[in-house]
């Protein structure tokens, strides 16, 4: 009986390898014919040369600005997704520099605008003039009128200067003197403000920050970046970084890329997961203010953005969790009683990524 029982075993394990062989073998097949289907998808999204021109354009900035990798990321994923940024961070830390160095990798006109409590709408937008020698009023175009617009310290200036930036951020064109300017293409607003000196100050209101794709916060580099800042420009013997800048990607290869994202594949389970993510968001007993379906399909535009800078033609549930944090954070509210506890509006956004039901 031993022996049988011995030699029984060997047959009984080799017959358990053949299975454990069998369903490696079908998991293999049905993952080469998942592969199969994505090339499927990649032959009719051309993703290479976007994914390439993204590579460039990551290198070049980061040559040049050192320690803020994601920050540059985040910034290119909003030009590919038209949206705007607000970036948030103490002075000193190349939120200007970076701007302008972006501005010349995409051979786009840049313009700055330095916001002050004085500054008034016509000073953004612009004025009409009278012309003697036609005998009429001309618009004269402000500085708002450009592709990508710096705008220096955002709450410095009030609440009616502010405004002036409603209409052209949401709908790109300026509507004065019953004549209706659009903006050219591309167009994006890079706002700065500075989080501690809060004196003097006007704090943006929520529609105002709504219209805003990312909310960026910047921190200072660490110990290793900083030293490398040093190195470069003690060898660059103090010189402007910008004039360094190489073109790397033109405005119409841009609309093109812009075009292309609009296809990157999203199944109805990541639309699912994205909606879900903003309800709870509505409901959530730490925030006195949810996210809007601007919001929603806000996600939805970076999700595939990031998908596509990656050379992958469909979203993940990864991509829309990168995305959360720098879409959601300036578009909730804490409640006053978790604020004065420490709680930040980013524990909040893990917190619900943490319970909102991943797609698989």
């Amino acid at each position: 009986m031993e022996n049988e029982h011995k030699n029984i075993n060997p047959e009984n394990q080799q017959h358990s390898d053949y299975e454990i062989r069998s369903t490696s073998s079908e998991e293999q097949n049905e993952q080469a014919n998942e592969n199969a289907t994505h090339s499927e998808f990649e032959s009719r999204i051309p993703l290479t040369e976007l994914k390439n021109s993204v590579e460039a354009l990551r290198a070049q900035i980061n040559r040049l600005i050192i320690g803020q990798e994601e920050f540059v990321d985040l910034l290119i994923a909003s030009l590919l997704s038209k949206g705007h940024v607000l970036i948030e961070g103490v002075p000193g830390i190349a939120k200007t520099e970076t701007a302008k160095i972006f501005a010349k990798c995409i051979s786009a006109g840049f313009s700055r605008i330095q916001f002050t409590p004085d500054l008034m709408p016509s000073d953004v937008l612009g004025t009409s003039v009278f012309n003697e020698a036609a005998n009429e009023f001309i618009f004269k175009k402000g500085p708002i009128f450009s592709n990508l617009i710096l705008i220096d310290e955002i709450n410095r200036s009030p609440a009616k200067t502010q405004s002036s930036l409603f209409e052209v951020m949401e709908e790109k064109q300026i509507s004065i003197d019953n004549q209706v300017f659009t903006m050219q293409e591309p167009f994006m607003v890079l706002a700065t403000q500075n989080p501690i000196d809060q004196e003097g100050t006007y704090a943006l209101p929520e529609a105002q920050l709504d219209r805003f794709l990312f909310k960026i916060k910047l921190s200072y580099p660490s110990l290793e970046a900083e030293v490398k800042i040093l190195e470069n420009k003690h060898s660059n013997n103090n010189q402007d970084f910008s004039s360094q800048v190489n073109s790397v990607l033109t405005p119409k290869q841009l609309l093109q890329y812009q075009s292309i994202i609009q296809q990157v594949i999203v199944e109805p389970k990541i639309l699912r997961y994205i909606a879900q993510i903003i309800q709870e968001t509505r409901k959530h007993p730490h925030l006195i203010l949810g996210a809007s379906p601007r919001a929603s399909i806000a996600l939805l535009n970076v999700a595939k953005t990031f998908a596509a800078m990656e050379g992958r033609d469909f979203v993940s549930p990864e991509d829309v969790k990168r995305a959360l944090k720098p879409v959601l954070n300036h578009r909730i509210i804490l409640s006053p009683e978790k604020e004065m506890e420490g709680i930040t509006t980013e524990r909040v956004i893990d917190l619900i990524s943490k319970t909102a039901e991943v797609p698989r």
